[in-house]
């Protein structure tokens, strides 16, 4: 499946606006049986960064570990397509929109500076009547899939 299934859904899912301003998240972890491992929160203050860019901090908190900060710049590269890098990041993000969803890949450095701790990223973001995203993203390494992250995420503005 790609993002371009959901052409002509909407609300329209741009995840540099959506993430432009003070957003929100709570959600869960499951591991690769779905049994929920952890509660996950996230607070992200997000601004723009020319028409096409965002800049955005975004504080995780995760029930049983320290609190953590990835800074995100992301910009649209092109109609539907975005780039983005963080300081957890091995690479460059890409995705691509389409009506309300959004996909995109990339490598996590879960621990900076042990290449053979990192872990593949998948993630899709569905934009909701009510203003929200719901997000669901897949931890893998080697194919195998290590954990699933389900959030919701809303402007607290």
């Amino acid at each position: 499946m790609t993002a371009q299934n959901f052409t002509g859904s909407g609300p329209q899912m741009d995840p540099v606006r959506f993430f432009t301003g003070h957003v929100t998240s709570w959600g869960v972890i499951e591991d690769r049986s779905g049994e929920p491992t952890a509660r996950v929160t996230t607070d992200c203050l997000g601004r723009a960064d020319g028409p096409d860019g965002l800049v955005m901090v975004q504080k995780l908190e995760r029930e049983g570990q320290a609190p953590q900060q990835r800074e995100w710049h992301m910009r649209r590269t092109a109609p539907g397509r975005f780039e983005a890098t963080a300081n957890d990041m091995v690479g460059t993000a890409t995705g691509e929109a389409a009506g309300r969803a959004f996909a995109w890949r990339w490598t996590l450095a879960s621990t900076p500076g042990n290449p053979l701790l990192n872990v593949s990223m998948r993630q899709w973001m569905y934009a909701q009547n009510d203003g929200s995203v719901l997000i669901r993203t897949t931890i893998s390494k080697l194919g195998v899939i290590l954990a699933e992250v389900t959030e919701q995420f809303r402007h607290a503005d």
